[in-house]
């Protein structure tokens, strides 16, 4: 199991002013959450082995890569983002043996995969953190992690305020050998995910020799998980109010987005570049600005950013246009691809999120108008994939899915759903396994039902009931990304030119290309920009103007 050198071709050449681009510049990376993709030895929970077997699909779905979410050695406090062996794979998703297979299949198909990389905290079953608590204070390991003295006569109280991003403090008190009340440590999400000390040289020479063991293995490259949050800030000081979670995204914390985490990605960047292929970093990132964001994708650091804000807007011209511009001027000065994005495994699918009135946040606990959330959604992505930079598509939004909003309590697994005053705690409802057949115990996820329990009627959104039929999500899907692929306006670049709209309407042009978006509940006659290439619903032009549904949006090109 070494480096694959079969991998797909890079993909790298020099633009028309000479600038060095690469294969994730235009991307669109398919989000693969393997316990819901597919299964394949029907014990209900989705496997590599039926990630591997399901990669004729994505091929056909015409994306560039696959990233996976967490499959490592995990107790799975937290869907596996408490990793307790960076080198192992958990036998729930199968073996190294499974993942080797499944990166040279997929290199053999021409897509490139990039797995999930946890490097601000480990399990609390991590060999480091277990004989840490069993040596008690004093052992040299505790360096590795943030074990401190509490405050209060007997020690009783967290060492600082600070809050875990699933509710309540983000301390736990330890038990010593011999019993009595210990150190602290600090978890900034799960108390099974203590956090790493990266002020520690070990901690640094560790996440650089897992980055080669993968790179070795063939990966083209690693999705950050929690990039912003590696470094704290020197003396770990109190923030001095309470309800931290309100203040994420508005302000720097001190346990977040600390400038020390860009030498972290500096070095990992040289490590990346001694390898073929263009092997990329993604941060996610959650930073108060794009301009922070685009910190982490200066030319010596990380490939690419997730884009939260555009993931957080809602459905409206003026305040689309606004982010689309902002996002583009922020990430221009540093080269770097702007990166778009619809949903993930954290949030409300944009599917249900659009069928609700804005300002709920991603967080949307209610179905809301499920016809006018797909039309939305569908006019979204087609938006989404007309713009420049990189797309993401996260598993099971080509079939236009939407949240499962009504899962029982005693079925959801979500651990912040346990917890009081965190997260909202209902990211279950986008990790539903996705339906690939109109029948069967779990509509074709695999032979053995599916560990959260899927929709009635489920079967008629999934890929067997769409595939070959006009007009189906799925088609659209299809026909965007093979669009975007031959068609040269689009993709890679950093630039749209706004053209003029009614209000609520996005009109702007590419190369040969023009893009329009209607956000209103109301049909917009406009003037035919040029030939109809593809709608997220029907049109019919009239001579020279044309009428566009309500939230629906068209490529022509011209």
């Amino acid at each position: 199991m070494t480096q694959h050198l079969a991998a797909p071709s890079t993909g790298t050449s020099d633009d028309a002013a000479g600038h060095r681009t690469g294969w994730w510049q235009d991307a669109v990376i398919y989000q693969v959450y393997p316990r819901s993709f597919a299964d394949g030895n029907g014990d209900g929970m989705g496997d590599l082995a039926g990630v591997r077997g399901r990669l004729p699909y994505l091929k056909e779905l015409g994306v560039d890569a696959v990233w996976l979410s967490p499959f490592y050695a995990s107790p799975q406090a937290d869907a596996g983002y408490d990793v307790a062996d960076y080198r192992a794979i958990d036998p729930m998703f199968g073996s190294l043996l499974d993942a080797d297979a499944l990166i040279r299949d997929a290199h053999d198909l021409g897509l490139r995969i990039i797995v999930d990389l946890v490097p601000n905290h480990s399990s609390d079953q991590h060999e480091w953190f277990k004989r840490a608590l069993a040596e008690g204070p004093g052992s040299a390991l505790r360096d590795r992690y943030h074990f401190r003295p509490g405050k209060g006569v007997d020690g009783e109280l967290p060492p600082n305020d600070w809050e875990s991003i699933f509710g309540g403090p983000a301390w736990t008190r330890t038990t010593d050998p011999d019993g009595t009340p210990g150190e602290w440590y600090l978890h900034l999400f799960a108390p099974e995910q203590p956090d790493f000390n990266w002020e520690h040289p070990a901690v640094a020479d560790e996440f650089r020799s897992i980055l080669r063991f993968w790179l070795d293995m063939g990966v083209d490259g690693f999705r950050v998980d929690v990039a912003h949050g590696l470094v704290k800030a020197e003396g770990l000081p109190d923030l001095g109010t309470h309800d931290q979670l309100k203040l994420l995204g508005n302000d720097v914390m001190p346990f977040f987005d600390q400038d020390g985490v860009h030498e972290i990605y500096r070095s990992w960047r040289t490590i990346l570049d001694e390898y073929p292929g263009d092997r990329i970093a993604v941060a996610e990132a959650w930073t108060p600005t794009v301009e922070r964001t685009a910190n982490y994708v200066r030319p010596d650091e990380m490939h690419q950013a997730f884009n939260f804000q555009y993931l957080a807007t809602a459905w409206d011209a003026a305040a689309l246009r606004e982010v689309i511009d902002t996002s583009l001027d922020a990430m221009r000065p540093v080269g770097a691809p702007t990166t778009w994005v619809l949903s993930n495994h954290d949030v409300t699918r944009h599917a249900t999120r659009f069928a609700n009135p804005a300002g709920l946040g991603t967080q949307i606990r209610t179905p809301g108008d499920r016809e006018l959330g797909l039309r939305r959604a569908r006019a979204a992505s087609l938006l989404m994939l007309a713009l420049p930079g990189s797309a993401y598509v996260y598993q099971g939004e080509e079939l236009g899915l939407p949240d499962v909003t009504d899962l029982p309590d005693e079925a959801r697994q979500d651990p912040s759903f346990f917890r009081a005053d965190g997260q909202d705690g209902f990211r279950d409802g986008c990790r539903v396994p996705i339906p690939w057949t109109r029948e069967g115990s779990s509509y074709g996820f695999g032979a053995g039902g599916s560990w959260l329990p899927q929709p009635t009627g489920w079967g008629e959104l999934s890929v067997e009931a769409q595939t070959g039929v006009a007009g189906s999500t799925l088609e659209l899907y299809r026909a965007a990304i093979a669009a975007r692929r031959a068609h040269p306006g689009l993709g890679a670049g950093a630039e749209v030119r706004w053209l003029d709209a009614p209000e609520g309407l996005l009109a702007f042009a590419r190369p040969g290309f023009v893009c329009t978006v209607n956000t209103t509940g109301a049909p917009v006659r406009i003037p035919v920009p040029g030939t109809a290439l593809l709608s997220s619903a029907p049109v019919a032009t009239d001579g020279d103007t044309v009428e566009l549904p309500a939230d629906t949006t068209v490529w022509w090109t011209v």
